[in-house]
């Protein structure tokens, strides 16, 4: 009979355990050491910075995104002006009502002022301006089927009787010319969609693209006498000043009062059967002025809730600088005359340039 020697098991044994601990550090134990001693991950994720829908600007706030516009119906006569508001609003609707003056939908979405005003009453053309952006519209009466057809909108509507607090009575001015509204409690009425629907596209500044066209450095819009503007532009604040017929800056009001300014200005030539009766629907001419420069383009609406589409003579959609935009609803016939900038230095020319040129519709 075989004997195993004592000794010989016990070294057998110690050979099994070396054995088996080297198993266990080859298996799963020791990949999980590794990954507990490798260092932390450095990738890191970047929030993008949200952008205003009615500008295109970035706004590290979010506060955009998170309310309804508020459009208020804002009057242009000599005894309203300075107005409030219309330096900051995102987006502004000139159009003509009687007698040839003009009135303003002033909207807001990214910013407004405290007081918004002088508020005054609605047209007919009116439903197909705002609808398009939902939200709060602020106004003051009007004929009973103009401001039935506001009411109709389905939008949030505040006139004098439903305001309450959110109109009031500016004492330092004359009625009619004294009221204004509140912004804050406008929005406070809720309205949607939340954020807006973008009005326009714009050009992506952060890849270098910019607005380019015909240069222009000014120009000027035919509206009735004593309501006709001329815009300059203004590389230094990158945007269009406004100036009355008499060369005067078009100023608003304010703690410090500034010159009305944009960053794009649109000519939109509109048929008009009346005054305050002009119509949105359908298609025509436009000019849309940005960056210094000009690109002669179509408009298009289909239908009384449709965005207004802007395009070039390509069919491509037009992309306006960043920024704050002003609408000219024009009336087909009048004329805009523009300023081209003065030649390059060089040669003298063979023939007299022609710096100033018209632009008439209808006829």
């Amino acid at each position: 009979m075989n004997e195993v020697h004592p000794l010989g098991v016990r070294n057998a044994l110690a050979l099994f355990m070396v054995g088996g601990l080297v198993l266990a550090a080859c298996g799963g134990g020791g990949d999980t050491a590794a990954k507990k001693a490798a260092p932390p991950s450095t990738t890191t994720t970047t929030i993008p910075i949200p952008k205003a829908p009615f500008t295109g600007l970035p706004d590290p706030t979010g506060v955009s995104l998170t309310r309804s516009s508020v459009a208020v119906k804002i009057e242009n006569t000599p005894d309203a002006r300075p107005q409030s508001g219309l330096d900051v609003a995102d987006v502004v609707y000139e159009e003509v009502v009687d007698g040839g003056i003009t009135r303003f939908w002033a909207v807001f979405n990214s910013k407004a002022p405290e007081n918004i005003g002088p508020v005054r009453s609605v047209r007919a053309m009116d439903p197909q301006v705002v609808t398009p952006l939902g939200g709060v519209v602020a106004y003051s009466g009007g004929t009973q089927p103009n401001v039935a057809a506001i009411r109709a909108t389905g939008l949030v509507w505040v006139d004098e009787n439903n305001a309450g607090d959110a109109f009031f009575r500016e004492p330092t001015r004359n009625a009619p010319h004294n009221l204004y509204a509140r912004s804050a409690l406008l929005w406070q009425r809720g309205g949607q969609p939340v954020p807006p629907v973008p009005l326009f596209g714009y050009v992506d500044a952060e890849k270098g693209q910019k607005f380019t066209g015909e240069p222009v450095t000014s120009f000027h819009v035919n509206y009735e006498l004593g309501y006709d503007v001329s815009y300059v532009w203004d590389a230094n604040v990158a945007g269009w000043m406004r100036f009355s017929r008499t060369n005067e800056p078009f100023m608003a009001a304010g703690i410090v009062p500034a010159q009305v300014s944009a960053t794009n200005v649109i000519t939109q030539f509109v048929p008009y059967a009346g005054f305050g009766e002009g119509n949105l629907l359908g298609s025509g001419d436009a000019w849309i002025f940005s960056n210094g420069q000009l690109v002669r383009a179509t408009w298009a609406k289909p239908f009384i809730g449709s965005v207004t589409a802007y395009r070039d003579a390509a069919g491509a959609p037009i992309l306006l600088t960043p920024g704050r935009t002003w609408v000219e609803l024009v009336p087909t016939g009048k004329t805009v005359d523009l300023v081209s900038p003065p030649p390059p230095p060089g040669p003298p020319p063979t023939v007299a340039p022609t710096t100033t040129t018209t632009k008439k519709r209808g006829t």
